[in-house]
């Protein structure tokens, strides 16, 4: 895409009101909006060079096969930015709500997030209903009918987080735990959420093709391992009953856990067929890839795998932080194909060299806001977003862009995604499957590293702040000494330590409250939950952009002006901080 181009559809934008945009359009203002609003944060201090702030290590880190990525550690050292997102597109992050949140009161914001914006009062699903009769605006290809994914998700839980719909009849969908991602995703910095897993049809069948449970719940569990590429306590079964050596101790027997031993697999030349797997589904699925027609993988998700997740407001009962009813957005990803580690592993060496050869070329990612974007590894995510009456509707081309950054090629992510990663397991109440409305995070242990850390604590001591663009002013005042950052004795103290002896790193333990931080190892809750007036706030300040239909200029819901954000970045611009590796 040439500048001109560029340059006039951001005149269109500025002129024409966001309220009655075309949704079916690709005319972007923002041609880079994968490149998100928080890798423009500054990592240098202001106020003092020598105080660093490194938040981008929680996504930009060392990847796991078979998640070929760039060099994506890297990006902790340096803003690598084509030239297109050299000036900072998201301007909602300068701009002072203040006058427009203190015309919100508390009990307007709370009687609207508490109205459900996605069931009726009948039970409904409302969008479902609106995609089935689909409005033309939302018809990309005019062929009368929505080519993508219509939400089915009831909402009805059982003890195991299954969802049922309104006969009582599992819809597929399960829910499930987990340690929030780090910074954005905190409730204290502006949403709640949660996350939806449904496999395929044949991972919920047992070999005739007929739904059980106990086989669905085994396949979960089988590649909740092969995720996490480690071995997955489960409660006691017997493998004669599923035809599958899950303990890899060479016999069926009694078993609770899933041992994750990976052995390459076979390849017979005479039938084409790979065989003498280590590890394998069960029911139908298991019978499909002995006949090759179906994958797996260590570090991969089946093809067919969706996720659901909704992004919502901070509801406040009783001065109890909670999920609220009221969903912000509706995100949903399939994988549609299936890609082997060589495939991935070219597709890594290919975006390297295009980096390399033409580093100032634009990402592009193909699809519409009905089937979706390809994240280019077999994976089409798209969404539904608030329009400006609260209500549900197809997310615009650039809407979806701005979540394919994050779906493609970080080191953080395993096969796209975040998440399933992070579930909690077997010690955790139902095992980590439950929905948030079942119990909420209070009482959630840190996540323990192999270094003796744990994640969250590292977070804020690596990052000096309890979010990204160090605006939470609330974390700053419950885990930090107050005057740490014009303590210059102890900073002297840190650099003359470290100089000495290179290899001891900085403590900095100096700037926080430790007996706090120590509080978080046993119940993240004390970090990651706002007080009630914070989470008012940040309703309301995301309601202003819901008002305005801005979210092509941000979503992070500030009333201040962002002050830790550059709104310009120069060519080859250092963040002069060293590398951390997970």
């Amino acid at each position: 895409m040439n500048k001109k181009y560029i340059n006039i559809s951001i005149l269109l934008y500025a002129c024409c009101s966001l309220s009655a945009q075309d949704l079916k359009t690709k005319n972007l203002y923002n041609t880079t909006a994968y490149i998100s609003s928080q890798c423009y944060t500054k990592t240098v201090n202001d106020a003092d060079e020598n105080i660093l702030h490194n938040p981008c290590f929680s996504c930009h880190t060392k990847n796991k096969e078979p998640n070929f990525t760039l060099s994506d550690d890297d990006l902790q050292e340096a803003y690598d930015f084509p030239e297109a997102a050299l000036k900072n597109p998201w301007i909602n992050l300068f701009k002072d709500r203040t006058s427009q949140v203190e015309k919100i009161s508390d009990e307007e914001i709370l009687t609207y997030i508490k109205e459900d914006n996605y069931k009726s009062k009948d039970g409904d699903i409302i969008l479902k209903s609106k995609l089935e009769n689909l409005n033309k605006e939302w018809d990309f290809n005019e062929n009368g009918k929505w080519d993508g994914y219509i939400p089915d998700i009831n909402f009805s839980f059982d003890k195991e987080g299954f969802d049922k719909d309104s006969s009582g009849n599992y819809t597929g969908w399960r829910a499930f735990a987990y340690q929030p991602f780090l910074g954005t995703f905190w409730p204290t910095n502006g949403s709640t959420d949660d996350v939806l897993i449904r496999l395929p049809k044949s991972f919920q069948s047992d070999e005739n093709g007929n739904f059980n449970l106990d086989i669905y719940k085994l396949n979960l569990s089988i590649i909740e391992s092969l995720i996490k590429q480690k071995s997955i306590e489960i409660d006691e079964l017997d493998e004669n009953s599923f035809g599958v050596d899950l303990n890899q101790n060479g016999k069926l027997d009694k078993t609770s856990t899933i041992v994750f031993n990976w052995k390459i697999p076979k390849y017979d030349n005479k039938t084409k067929k790979i065989y003498g797997y280590s590890m394998n589904y069960v029911g139908l699925a298991k019978k499909e890839l002995l006949e090759g027609k179906r994958h797996i993988a260590p570090g991969l998700y089946p093809v067919g795998t969706e996720f659901a997740h909704t992004v919502r407001y901070i509801d406040v009962d009783n001065n109890e932080i909670k999920m609220a009813s009221r969903i912000k957005e509706f995100r949903y990803g399939k994988k549609k194909l299936w890609n082997t580690y060589s495939q991935l592993h070219n597709l890594g060496l290919s975006e390297i060299k295009e980096k390399h050869d033409f580093p100032d070329r634009v990402d592009v990612y193909l699809g519409n806001i009905e089937v979706g974007l390809s994240n280019k590894r077999g994976w089409y995510y798209q969404g539904f977003i608030e329009d400006k009456k609260g209500e549900l509707r197809p997310q615009t081309y650039e809407e979806t862009l701005f979540c394919m950054g994050c779906h493609s090629n970080l080191g953080s992510t395993a096969d796209s995604t975040f998440v399933f990663q992070r579930k909690l397991e077997k010690n955790s109440f139902a095992k980590g499957w439950y929905h948030w409305t079942q119990k909420g995070l209070k009482g959630i242990p840190d996540k323990k590293l192999k270094n003796g850390q744990t994640e969250y604590v590292r977070y804020i001591k690596e990052n000096s702040a309890g979010d990204e663009f160090r605006a939470n002013e609330e974390i700053e005042n419950k885990f930090f000494i107050s005057n740490w950052k014009d303590d210059k004795h102890n900073i002297e103290k840190d650099l003359i330590a470290k100089l000495e002896n290179p290899e001891i790193p900085l403590s900095q333990d100096w700037k926080f409250k430790n007996k706090e931080l120590e509080k978080v190892k046993n119940d993240i809750s004390y970090l990651i939950l706002p007080s009630k007036q914070r989470a008012l706030n940040l309703n309301k300040a995301y309601k202003v952009i819901v008002d305005e239909q801005s979210y092509i200029y941000g979503r992070d819901p500030h009333i201040k002006p962002a002050t830790n954000v550059y709104q310009n970045i120069d060519k080859g611009q250092m963040t002069h901080l060293q590398k951390i590796s997970q």
